[in-house]
């Protein structure tokens, strides 16, 4: 055996993983070899300073990760050449030849086979109990993706592979464009209580003057907001979110069609009655004059059909 073959089987017997054909070859190396039997000594040296050290439990995320990028590192190594490949059935033959007498190992192997037939044979006949479903950290995360599927032969054992999403939280200010990025991700959340922190931050800036431009693809803040508007089922998060878009109305025709859309079809009286109030400094516009007046006489509402009057009269004043 070679200083770099044993190397490598020296680390297997240190954790307790090289094949019993492999020990004696490197039991014997191990006794001419002064250097691989100090690779050895360095290993357990290792172990008794490491043992001295607290244990410190990795991280979900960082399980996840390592977990994913030793994958990737299994599926690109290449597969072993003939000549790595009948080297190791070598040793793996010398090892049974030292070990055990001829006879014996034929009888071994015969012995191997037909319990291999016959343990296939019951497991087929005899009904395998139901398997409960088994988890490993099932709170810390939740399922991303399936990777794969593989079915035990002859049984109804399955392994289910799959990815995990670890949460994670990140801590920033508003002008932080991360932080706006989620925020705007999570208008569309499930949760209400999440939709509605994240409309009225975002509505803060904007009444506050901070930066919310208007993107021509739809998308950025300002966009988010009118998501928001036309189609959360939460009136409280469409109240939230025609506070952040008031100050846009009067430059922006988008916003105002928005608003207008508002008045005219939203379900709930104090968003309508809301939308009224912002549609003042544009009375005099065609379009928000049309729909006032159609409010101002069909609105199920009293106190807006009043206010939309009311405000129409302003606008016929102006004219």
């Amino acid at each position: 055996m070679k200083c770099e073959m044993a190397r490598d089987n020296v680390i297997l017997a240190y954790y307790g993983e090289l094949p019993d054909e492999l020990s004696g070859a490197l039991e014997q190396h191990l006794l001419t070899c002064h250097e691989c039997r100090e690779e050895l000594e360095l290993l357990q040296g290792m172990e008794s300073r490491l043992a001295v050290l607290p244990v410190v439990e990795p991280t979900p995320n960082l399980l996840a990760q390592s977990r994913m990028r030793l994958e990737d590192a299994l599926d690109a190594i290449p597969p072993h050449g003939l000549l790595t490949r009948l080297r190791t059935n070598f040793f793996v033959w010398m090892g049974h030849v030292r070990t055990a007498p001829a006879l014996a190992t034929l009888l071994v192997g015969v012995g191997f086979i037909g319990g291999n037939f016959l343990n296939r044979y019951e497991v087929s006949k005899v009904p395998v109990p139901h398997t409960p479903t088994g988890y490993s950290n099932p709170a810390q995360s939740v399922v991303a993706n399936v990777t794969g599927i593989d079915r035990t032969p002859d049984s109804e054992l399955v392994q289910v592979h799959y990815n995990r999403i670890v949460p994670e939280t990140m801590e920033g200010s508003l002008d932080n464009k991360e932080i706006r990025d989620l925020l705007m991700k999570a208008t569309t959340a499930s949760a209400e209580g999440v939709r509605a922190n994240s409309v009225q931050l975002l509505a803060s800036e904007c009444k506050a003057g901070h930066e919310c431009p208007a993107r021509e693809d739809g998308k950025g803040v300002r966009g988010a907001l009118l998501v928001s508007l036309r189609y959360d089922k939460d009136p409280g998060v469409r109240l939230k979110a025609l506070e952040g878009l008031e100050t846009y109305i009067g430059q922006d025709q988008r916003v105002r069609d928005a608003v207008l859309e508002s008045l005219a079809h939203d379900p709930d009286a104090q968003v309508r009655m809301a939308a009224v109030g912002l549609l003042a400094p544009v009375q005099h516009d065609s379009s928000v004059r049309k729909v006032l007046r159609t409010v101002s006489t069909q609105d199920e509402n009293p106190y807006i059909r009043t206010v939309s009057f009311n405000t129409l009269q302003g606008s016929d004043s102006i004219q």
